[in-house]
């Protein structure tokens, strides 16, 4: 963690259970990691950095205190797209950095962050994010390579006005799924062998025509 980022306990990736967890249901693909700050300390968040690992879809939501010694949650990130396509390798292990224009909510008085991750691809037997670092307002994490697309992430204003022409990522994720099984079937099944023209200088092989 680097020297400039806040001190925090970071738990490791908890498996998100639906009734016993013995059946597939029981692994639906998503992860939840906890971040608190020690002391219960509340913290202004400017910035969240991290590397993923094939995770495919990030939410994030923020604990925060109120004036009245209240706690609420809040979203601040919601389905981001760490991966374009969850079946494949790109995105896969991209330092993303999160700043505050690009969130939903101020990011004022945090006392713990809570981050969800989904990957529908039963591809990858694990996925997390890894060097993760939260930055208060003054600092920044030392510059490192990622995708151009989370350098021009657009403002909160367009993230909200863009996720309501936006399709159901669930059923996305479904139909590409569909698609990318289709076209593994029709590359197996494709056969190889060269198909030439029937006639050899403008003349044919009578073995080769047939009548009806």
């Amino acid at each position: 963690m680097s020297q400039d980022a806040v001190p925090c306990n970071i738990r490791a990736p908890v498996p998100l259970q639906v009734g016993d967890g013995k059946s597939e249901l029981g692994r639906p693909g998503v992860n939840v990691i906890e971040v608190a700050f020690p002391g219960s300390q509340a913290v202004d968040v400017r910035e969240i950095s991290f590397k993923n690992h094939y995770t495919a879809y990030l939410t994030v939501r923020i604990r925060q205190r109120r004036k009245n010694k209240t706690a609420t949650w809040r979203t601040c990130v919601r389905n981001l797209r760490l991966m374009p396509n969850p079946h494949v390798e790109e995105g896969s292990q991209e330092y993303v950095s999160l700043y505050r224009p690009q969130m939903l909510c101020e990011a004022d008085n945090v006392t713990s962050v809570r981050f969800i991750l989904r990957q529908p691809s039963p591809v990858w037997r694990s996925f997390t994010l890894e060097e993760l670092q939260i930055n208060p307002p003054g600092r920044q994490s030392p510059q490192k390579p990622f995708s151009w697309w989370f350098s021009h992430l657009p403002p909160r204003e367009e993230i909200q006005n863009l996720q309501k022409g936006l399709p159901d990522p669930e059923r996305v994720s479904s139909e590409v799924q569909r698609m990318w099984v289709l076209t593994e079937v029709m590359r197996s099944s494709h056969s190889t062998a060269a198909v030439g023209r029937f006639d050899v200088d403008g003349c044919y092989d009578i073995n080769l025509l047939s009548y009806t």
